[in-house]
């Protein structure tokens, strides 16, 4: 079966590597990546641990399906306890370093421990080494991935790295792969540089086996061809994802200025017509798209900086084509702080994939810090110089690298909008869930996104869950607590195969997962079911919720910032509404059978096996 079968354990305080058997009684109950990550975190930490501590456990993780022929089956997660939140960690990749590692071997890779110096993990098939980091420590991701490869005399080799941010603690630092590929959220790059580990590369070359190469071949065939007739599918290769930009600024659900207006009026300027519009003098911010592993709809941005713009001038180590703009990079680089310059942007997220750090989390710590300098609470003085207000692109450029390199007042902003807000006695200015801060969509307009931020696991998230369809029709929060509760749980049963959750958008259904596991991995006679998956998905996600609770979060940790709950929505489908996060909670609560307090209960843990 598609199961590789083994875990590569390495201890990095005692310099050891050894392989070990795959518990298969977990991964019938949890499938993989995100949810036999979850299992192996919880039974080889204690959630109380320090998240910056040499116990902390970190886990990349793969799926049964990754690796495979399935349409985008290069997904693969890294998981521990979040330095950012304090709750569990789950953070989603593409690219092609996933499947490299289970081409090596290893369905999941558990780290414990700290090296005493700099390293970095080698792993060639059953050959593991632990190398010196010394020439690469204190550089940059795409440095990092340059030099393992001309070491290795491999161009092949995959690499996962953090870059400065992830040594210098920045707590919403990324595991950043293929260049501009990243587990962006919630600070696991902070917990890799914590453990003096610069970078995981890895060569494979085994390959994966399917239970049933017939039946797994014609679920292929059956996933393949819906997606290619999908018009979802057709937007997000044509357009990628930051179409989303002008939905959410007609809508009013574009969060603007540090959440204090809905819609922005520069959205022309940095939205998927101009990145596809050429200049007088011939420049195109958009350069083509990209796949990752496996994938079909390609949906990743190539992009280049204009060679006259500001923030290149004397940097010609820029004047490159790299990763462009996605959906959250755009919205968080320009409404959320004002910003319509397409360029800076761009910089900006050069800035993020070659430092390695989370661009949402970095815009919704830059404008909470330039709603602070509107209100004189910090100054110049404080911010190295720079003009803090929003709408200033050099101070998105700036603070983008100061940020990645800890330098100045980028050190303050790496320390996230929650923490920041609390030293200059302004926490409310944090527009956070359990420390972590928001996607692109506003919960007074889309009230279902207010309840799954409140109440996702790894802190304010919108891919834990999708209410898209419900929000758009009804801006009320009426009816918004069970598609919440099952699309978590959908999701969370999607995680765990290894395939990227745009197959949903892009036309597959949950039976064409069904089909898919049955063929790879089913054929000893434990059959998958839809029933199967979505139980699935909800133990996965109440195994995450026992995470937390146990790392000492509680029901009171499920809110949002007074300002979505109290102040209304300026303009847009949502006007004068808040968030009706009162209302949903409670029903939430009822329908996954937590206490009123939004505890676990014994029966559910008895019956989900927990």
């Amino acid at each position: 079966m598609s199961w590789q079968g083994k875990v590569l354990r390495v201890n990095l305080t005692k310099g050891t590597a050894e392989a070990e058997p795959l518990n298969m009684e977990w991964a019938e109950a949890y499938m993989g990546e995100r949810g036999l990550g979850s299992k192996y975190l919880w039974e080889n930490m204690d959630p109380q641990t320090d998240p910056l501590g040499p116990d902390n456990v970190l886990i990349f993780a793969t799926g049964p399906l990754t690796s495979t022929m399935a349409p985008t089956s290069g997904r693969y997660a890294v998981l521990c306890k979040s330095p950012l939140t304090g709750a569990i960690a789950c953070s989603n990749s593409g690219g092609k370093f996933g499947a490299e590692l289970k081409f090596a071997g290893y369905d999941l890779l558990l780290l414990e421990g700290k090296s005493d110096k700099p390293v970095y993990l080698n792993i060639v098939d059953d050959t593991v080494e632990i190398l010196p980091a010394d020439d690469i420590w204190g550089t940059t991701v795409w440095h990092t991935e340059e030099w393992i490869k001309k070491t290795h005399n491999d161009p092949l080799i995959r690499v996962a790295s953090c870059g400065e941010a992830g040594e210098n603690l920045c707590r919403y630092a990324a595991v950043v792969n293929d260049l501009h590929r990243a587990a962006g959220r919630s600070g696991v790059g902070a917990v890799m540089g914590s453990k003096n580990l610069k970078a995981v590369s890895v060569r494979g070359t085994k390959g994966v086996t399917a239970a049933d190469p017939a039946k797994f071949m014609a679920a292929v065939k059956a996933s393949h061809d819906v997606m290619a007739v999908n018009e979802g599918r057709q937007e997000l290769t044509e357009l990628g994802t930051n179409s989303m930009i002008d939905m959410m600024q007609e809508f009013g659900g574009l969060p603007t200025r540090n959440f204090k207006e809905v819609q922005f009026e520069g959205v022309d300027k940095i939205n998927t017509a101009a990145m596809f519009e050429v200049k007088e003098n011939g420049h195109r911010n958009m350069v083509t798209n990209k796949a990752c592993f496996g994938c079909t709809i390609a949906c990743g941005r190539i992009a280049h900086i204009d060679e006259n713009h500001f923030s290149i001038v004397n940097k010609p180590e820029y004047k490159l084509a790299s990763g462009g703009l996605e959906y959250e990079t755009a919205y968080a680089f320009g409404p959320l702080v004002g910003v319509s310059d397409i360029d800076a942007l761009t910089y900006a997220g050069y800035m993020t994939n070659e430092h390695g750090y989370d661009p949402i989390s970095f815009g919704g710590t830059l404008a909470a810090a330039m709603e602070l300098f509107e209100m004189g609470v910090i100054t110049k003085e404080d911010t190295d110089g720079i003009d803090l207000s929003f709408g200033n692109p050099e101070a998105l450029t700036v603070m983008s690298e100061k940020t990645g390199k800890g330098e100045g007042f980028g050190k303050i902003l790496a320390m996230g909008s929650k923490l920041m807000c609390e030293k200059y006695g302004h926490p409310e200015l944090a527009m956070h869930v359990k420390g972590q801060e928001f996607a692109g969509y506003d919960s007074r307009a889309l009230q279902g996104m207010g309840l799954g931020y409140a109440t996702s696991n790894r802190g304010a998230c919108h891919l834990k869950h999708s209410t898209f369809g419900e929000d758009m029709e009804d801006v009320s929060g009426n009816g918004k607590a069970e598609p919440c509760k099952t699309s978590q749980d959908h999701v969370a049963a999607i995680d765990s195969t290894g395939l990227c959750l745009f197959v949903g958008d892009a036309g597959m259904e949950i039976s064409h997962f069904v089909d898919l596991l049955n063929g790879a991995i089913g054929s000893d006679g434990s059959q998958w079911s839809e029933e199967r998956m979505m139980e699935t998905g909800e133990r996965v996600w109440n195994l995450e919720r026992r995470f937390n609770m146990s790392a000492g979060l509680t029901g009171a940790d499920d809110t949002l910032p007074k300002r979505l709950l109290e102040t209304p929505a300026p303009s847009g489908t949502g006007k004068g509404k808040v968030n009706e996060l009162s209302k949903m909670l409670p029903e939430y609560y009822k329908l996954r059978g937590w206490t009123e307090d939004g505890q676990l209960t014994n029966e559910l843990i008895d019956r989900l096996g927990l």
